[in-house]
């Protein structure tokens, strides 16, 4: 009969390894310090040896957002959520977007994004417009030949998303939404029945 042996595994309380073999860190503790601490949230990988029962009442009063305003959590709490390394919106600093006749983007978020692959390489979807009327397509992501009805259905779409109401007073909406009103108006008025008969 073949005695069995326990896996020797280290405990959760078990003094760490790598201890310098050296006194708690706490002035007059004769313990040894085998359990490290981090001495502060700006210098995680620099620590305190104390011993078990002061390790335990170091971790009780650890805070690591102590002194941070509500504001700097949520903003050190975001950038936990990719590892503390930059981001960028999807799109931007890549490869570049597929050619349009590969993606069938039948609703057209991408053009309503200002992500079509023709504005990305300057040759915009208005080519063969009047001149006048080019920028104004651009602006709404519509492509020459178009109907008031398209236009009219683009600027409905376009002010859902970017109209400042929709997007808490966001200036940069706001803006957005000056520069398609203006565009908007300039097409409307080009393909009006008025400016059909003049």
């Amino acid at each position: 009969m073949t005695e069995r042996t326990r896996p020797t595994r280290a405990k959760s309380y078990d003094p760490d390894p790598a201890a310098p073999g050296r006194c708690c860190d706490v002035t007059g503790c004769p313990n040894e310090g085998g359990y490290r601490a981090p001495k502060s949230r700006d210098s995680l990988r620099d620590y305190f040896w104390f011993c078990l029962d002061h390790v335990r009442a170091y971790n009780a009063s650890w805070d690591f957002y102590k002194g941070m305003t509500p504001g700097q959590i949520e903003a050190h709490m975001r950038d936990d959520t990719g590892w503390q390394r930059p981001t960028w919106p999807l799109g931007r600093l890549g490869g570049g977007m597929p050619e349009e006749d590969l993606v069938h983007d039948r609703l057209d978020i991408l053009g309503a994004a200002g992500m079509r692959q023709g504005r990305q390489r300057g040759q915009g979807p208005a080519q063969g417009a009047p001149p006048d009327l080019r920028q104004p397509l651009d602006t709404l992501g519509l492509h020459w030949p178009v109907s008031l009805d398209e236009v009219k259905t683009r600027y409905k779409a376009l002010a859902k998303t970017h109209h400042p109401d929709a997007n808490g007073g966001d200036r940069k909406s706001e803006e957005r939404f000056k520069v398609i009103n203006l565009a908007y108006a300039q097409v409307r008025s080009h393909l009006s029945p008025e400016h059909a008969g003049a």
